[in-house]
């Protein structure tokens, strides 16, 4: 598990900084393998700077269902989220929703749209119906590609416009 390499957002996220703290800390965790060895011996909450046991917890849970499938490194990640089956797999670990699934997929250098509460708050600006998850990632999704655009990148450009401005 290399350092993360989507789009560097605002200094308001959480999830990028304690990656990348987790990488300076951890560097040689590149793996899944190695990474379960240092969260059985060090503690990830300090690595992470997570206040939250659950946070821990979901970490935990999805490196070791990523185990548990012989994903073991990034390409790996990549490849094995192409299967639906799998992406719902990730939806079991306790924690996980399909923000994180997203999320997970962009680390990996998929093209994803994560839908979060600033992407949400845009489209309804925008005049958009309520639309669950599912219906408003496709929402942005079809925008990208009608612009012409990375969906990750659109994604990423809303979300910063957000925290930003909201």
């Amino acid at each position: 598990m290399t350092a993360p390499t989507a789009p560097d957002p605002a200094p308001v996220c959480q999830v990028r900084p304690a990656l990348l703290r987790l990488v300076a800390a951890w560097p040689e965790a590149t793996t899944v393998s190695t990474f379960r060895t240092r969260i059985a011996t060090e503690d990830l909450a300090t690595a992470m700077t997570f206040r939250s046991p659950r946070r821990v917890a979901t970490a935990r849970g999805l490196a070791d269902l990523l185990a548990a499938h012989g994903v073991e490194t990034r390409a790996d990640l990549h490849a094995w989220l192409d299967a639906p089956v799998h992406r719902a797999a990730l939806r079991q670990v306790p924690g996980v929703g399909p923000k994180t699934v997203d999320y997970l997929a962009n680390l990996v250098g998929r093209s994803h749209v994560a839908v979060d509460t600033h992407l949400r708050a845009f489209a309804a600006g925008a005049g958009l119906p309520e639309l669950g998850y599912e219906g408003l990632r496709a929402a942005y999704e079809r925008a990208a590609d009608a612009l012409g655009h990375d969906r990750a990148g659109l994604e990423h450009a809303v979300w910063r416009h957000g925290a930003h401005t909201g």
